[in-house]
């Protein structure tokens, strides 16, 4: 099973992109959001897959720039008439964290905006989902007129670093392609300042 892959983006196309691998071409379906958030082709990206096989499609891989992504789709494809397509377009519309209120609040209507979710599926999705983490992040369910407490996901250090060039004025998808060329030289163990200094470096050429 592919979880992770780290390579060169040759092309993204509507549902999907190409990243070759030494060599190895893997065709990945993302959403639109993770598709535009793709280094341009010619650069390194790092996808966190899931790997999923259907009667109709065969195997396939579904890749996503941060883990909790991965783990919110996993997490909604085991809602029943949840398939990857529909889970897809959930994470569109709604990172993990926004989607973890939506359930808590049991807003239906904002499960429902995503593209092929009717109002019996965003239901269901909200009913079944309710005390499972989604992602990174996780919530408590409370009584009926009680506040409920999302509990923040803990900050990672991609996005601790994204934010950070961020606010030294950096465009988004600018910071995060250097961002993750840092990580690639350094790994992901290493410090945020150090990861800071190298998307400093990689974007600067």
């Amino acid at each position: 099973m592919i979880g992770r892959l780290r390579g060169t983006v040759v092309e993204v196309e509507e549902g999907h992109c190409l990243i070759d691998c030494g060599g190895v071409g893997y065709v990945v379906m993302c959403g639109a959001r993770t598709l535009a958030r793709l280094p341009a082709p010619g650069d390194e990206a790092i996808l966190h897959v899931e790997s999923a096989w259907s009667a109709e499609n065969g195997p396939r891989l579904y890749g996503f720039l941060e883990r909790g992504e991965r783990r919110a789709f996993v997490t909604l494809t085991g809602v029943q008439g949840v398939g990857p397509k529909a889970a897809l377009s959930v994470l569109d519309v709604m990172p993990p964290v926004e989607l973890a209120g939506a359930v808590a609040r049991e807003d239906k209507a904002a499960v429902g905006r995503a593209n092929g979710v009717g109002p019996k599926l965003a239901l269901r999705i909200v009913t079944e989902l309710k005390g499972k983490p989604l992602g990174d992040v996780s919530f408590t369910p409370s009584a009926p007129g009680m506040h409920v407490e999302l509990a923040p996901p803990a900050p990672s250090l991609t996005g601790e670093a994204v934010a950070a060039l961020l606010g030294l004025g950096i465009a988004e998808v600018n910071a995060r392609r250097g961002v993750d060329h840092a990580l690639m030289r350094l790994g992901e163990d290493a410090e945020l300042s150090a990861v800071i200094r190298a998307a400093l470096q990689e974007l600067g050429r």
